[in-house]
């Protein structure tokens, strides 16, 4: 990438008095990856949010908007623009609906609403990162989709420049998809619409995903999260074409999805190391920096995971992780 001017860093910080200089984005990533950005900054408000935006867009430079630090692999080159972090997290609950500002922890989303008596979003305490990451990508764990239970989504469209609210049935959702991957757009904001229910019940549902998380995920360790999307088959005859298809679980074949993670365990790659990046011994969709790893080791081993799961059963593994300043 094209390094900034010092016309360009000056109006960054004139404009954004809180902005950064080559602050490691490893303080800031799951993962504890990746080198300095050019340029940092936090926001806090829907409307500080809004203004770094249209800062970065007048002084003509990237910009990248996260929130957690999940679902994302910053280059080892840092990024040479201007990363924001959602911050912004406003919320309230009124009767069973849920309105939330993009910054806000998906989990205090779906244990808030749990303790309000809603039900519908305990599976969500299992989703690492921010609402608004969860409506861009549409996430899911557990048996649910966010798509499922959002009412609308609250957007700036870069496009014109419009503010937009969305319904759900305009925001394009699919497996790991939405609209929001397609046209540039910064969320602001979601409402979900939760069915009314027993709190007890709910904080019980959503404690027991909780146990079963825990269980099966490397939560103590670095990592984005699940590293690819799962598979999904579209008939019996792509099913058949599968190379070991006798070894697939009855319930990945009636979900036609099959499991990243079992299929990397199916391939022998669980604890697979490079350097100090690591296939999870607990889960095999997860890859976990052990201490003082590489973005590249990680670019590398996700390489090296898809093409081992190509030559054993002919499918190719997406990734469901962001790669961020790797090039573009």
């Amino acid at each position: 990438m094209t390094p900034l001017s010092d016309e360009q860093i000056a109006f960054v910080q004139g404009a954004l008095p809180g902005v950064i200089l080559h602050e490691a984005m490893s303080k800031h990533t799951n993962f504890r990856l990746g080198g300095p950005a050019a340029l940092y900054v936090v926001a806090s408000s829907s409307d500080g949010l809004l203004t770094a935006v249209q800062t970065a867009l007048q002084a003509g430079i990237p910009f990248y908007v996260f929130g957690g630090g999940s679902n994302i692999l910053v280059s080892d080159d840092g990024y040479e623009g201007l990363m924001i972090q959602a911050a912004n997290r406003e919320m309230s609950i009124h009767e069973n609906r849920v309105k939330c500002e993009s910054g806000v922890i998906t989990a205090f989303v779906a244990r808030k609403s749990a303790e309000a008596g809603l039900s519908g979003f305990e599976w969500a305490v299992g989703v690492p990162g921010t609402i608004g990451g969860a409506v861009y990508g549409n996430a899911g764990c557990f048996g649910g989709e966010i798509k499922d239970v959002v009412a609308t989504v609250d957007a700036y469209r870069l496009s014109d420049g419009s503010r937009m609210e969305y319904p759900n049935a305009a925001c394009a959702f699919g497996y790991r998809d939405s609209l929001f991957k397609h046209e540039p757009h910064v969320i602001l904001g979601c409402t979900l619409t939760l069915q009314p229910g027993d709190t007890d019940a709910a904080m019980r549902t959503l404690n027991e995903i909780n146990a079963r998380r825990k269980a099966k995920q490397p939560l103590a360790e670095a990592s984005a999260g699940c590293m690819f999307k799962n598979f999904d088959f579209r008939d019996e005859s792509e099913l058949k074409a599968l190379r070991r298809n006798s070894d697939i679980p009855q319930g990945m074949i009636e979900a036609k999805r099959l499991s990243a993670g079992w299929l990397v365990d199916q391939a022998g790659l669980l604890g697979k190391t490079m350097g100090n990046i690591k296939v999870s011994d607990k889960h095999g969709n997860f890859i976990i920096n052990t201490g003082g790893g590489r973005a590249q080791d990680v670019v590398a081993m996700t390489s090296l995971v898809k093409m081992k799961i190509r030559d054993e059963f002919g499918i190719m593994l997406e990734d469901e992780v962001q790669l961020v300043g790797f090039g573009e």
